[in-house]
């Protein structure tokens, strides 16, 4: 016998499409925003360099390499795929460089991390 995943409605609920389509159409921005941060957040790294700057509000990147067990090398393309994003910034304060999480997706990550 044949295994058919196919759809055999017998009723089209046309204003129910209809809605969702627009309110989709509505989200288009959210939806995009939202992608970017999981596709990001795809690595484990990155969680942890996210996890530890929600923590600690602002960290270099000496710190955080020394608290991952990393080289800085490949900490700092973290870092820069991160700030590139626009999710983090970064400020220099005399020798060296602190990263923080933006404003804007500070929120959205502390929800993601709800155990901090």
């Amino acid at each position: 016998m044949k295994n058919d995943t196919s759809c055999l409605r017998t009723e089209i609920n046309e204003e129910l499409i209809e809605n969702e389509r627009k309110e989709i159409s509505k989200l288009n921005d959210v939806f995009i925003k939202e992608a970017k941060i999981f596709s990001l957040l795809g690595s484990e790294v990155r969680l942890k360099i996210v996890y530890l700057l929600l923590k600690h509000e602002k960290l270099c990147v000496c710190d955080i390499s020394d608290m991952i067990k990393m080289k800085q090398s490949p900490v700092s393309q973290h870092l820069r795929k991160l700030k590139d994003a626009g999710i983090f910034i970064s400020k220099r304060e005399g020798l060296q460089i602190n990263y923080y999480i933006s404003s804007s997706y500070k929120s959205e990550l502390k929800k993601l991390f709800n155990f901090i």
